[in-house]
């Protein structure tokens, strides 16, 4: 047998959400663990698709994106948060947010190099950092509010420091950033060098009338960043794997060097697609009220049970605290919840470095109204 080389992720197994998913399906469990919609797109979408494939639109894309789809997010992004992107040079269509990631720290990071992430975070950041080399420096955001804590933020941050990694709304506790927030980071990063990450898959899923703070509306951080969006989110298409990047020139230029040797181009058809259906801006102006009506109705349905809900400010994710059910650690509670009462949640100790166990689950609520009906059935007999 060959000896294999050191691993260069040796502390990375199966993701959580495939562990949940894998465990739903061997249990016959409804799976409100992995964040997909378990409803059809538009079909005008789909449509849309089936055009521009049997019209011959089936080879390679440009390296950037079709020059189409590229000017519907440069006006979307205009018209939601008074930002201006060159679709050309400004712009880059990837294939989903994950890569979108992945990319901009290949492009980024290199080794010693600190990023800072905040906790609970999407699985993905940490990984990739350490793959290129790079540092992980956390701040632990805890229940019940998840609130930041800039001064010890503030400590994190020397001369290695060369990227913040912001998710807002935050995956999983739902969590949006404010103005103090902003405030706070703008102050953070003045006179430095360091980068900024946004992902804001969860831009248009925003609840209460409250406002998604891009991190591209203010001129003195949208400069340094790179922000990250999801046609998977937007559109109810998670498995399409559409997303992309909108950053500065200087900043765009070094993604695509990495995006080039990655992926190089997305899905042609999708992508006109795409930019065909978002020429009706009421196709994606909506999904706020969508999803509030759906967080709603989960939240009413559990409210005379024993689980403890947690505020939901935005993405289509509901944090409960389960304490007064049971005293088992947040991994066992799940896998006994998908086992014996056939509901699969995640583990928030699962977005955690040190695995933080404050006894809370994630349920995903985008769903089917009988979906979410049979969970909160389920649920309630505990």
């Amino acid at each position: 047998m060959i000896q294999l080389p050191l691993s260069k992720l040796s502390n990375v197994g199966t993701t959580i959400f495939s562990q949940m998913t894998q465990l739903a399906n061997e249990n016959e469990a409804i799976n409100l663990s992995q964040g997909f919609p378990d409803f059809m797109p538009d079909s005008g979408l789909l449509d849309q698709v089936d055009y521009f494939i049997k019209k011959g639109f089936n080879q390679y894309a440009p390296l950037g994106g079709m020059i189409g789809l590229k000017e519907e997010i440069a006006r979307k992004i205009e018209n939601s948060h008074q930002a201006t992107y060159h679709p050309d040079s400004e712009i880059t269509v990837t294939a989903g947010g994950t890569q979108a990631i992945f990319t901009a720290i290949a492009a980024f990071i290199k080794k010693d190099d600190e990023v800072i992430i905040f906790e609970p975070a999407y699985d993905c950041y940490e990984p990739t950092v350490e793959l290129f080399g790079g540092i992980v420096k956390r701040f632990e955001m805890k229940a019940p509010d998840y609130k930041i804590d800039w001064s010890a933020v503030k400590n994190l941050v020397n001369e290695k420091t060369k990227m913040i990694i912001l998710n807002n709304p935050n995956n999983p506790s739902g969590k949006i950033l404010n103005e103090e927030d902003i405030r706070e980071l703008i102050q953070l990063v003045e006179g430095t060098s360091i980068l900024i990450l946004s992902d804001e898959v969860y831009e248009n899923i925003v609840f209460d009338g409250k406002q998604h703070l891009s991190i591209c509306k203010y001129p003195e951080l949208k400069e340094r960043s790179l922000l990250v969006a999801s046609f998977g989110k937007l559109f109810h298409v998670t498995g399409w794997k559409v997303g992309y990047c909108a950053a500065p020139k200087n900043l765009t230029d070094e993604f695509r060097k990495v995006h080039q040797f990655n992926v190089f181009c997305v899905n042609t058809p999708i992508q006109l697609a795409l930019a065909a259906f978002m020429k009706n801006e009421e196709h994606y102006t909506h999904l706020n009220q969508f999803f509030q009506e759906k967080r709603d109705f989960l939240r009413k349905g559990l409210a005379g049970t024993s689980f403890e809900l947690l505020d939901c400010e935005g993405t289509y994710f509901q944090a409960v605290k389960y304490d007064q059910i049971s005293d088992k650690n947040d991994f066992d509670f799940a896998t006994e919840l998908t086992i014996n009462h056939k509901v699969a949640t995640v583990p928030f100790s699962s977005f955690y470095k040190n695995k933080l166990n404050e006894n809370i689950i994630r349920l995903c609520f985008a769903k089917k109204q009988e979906t979410l009906e049979r969970a909160i059935e389920n649920l309630s007999r505990i």
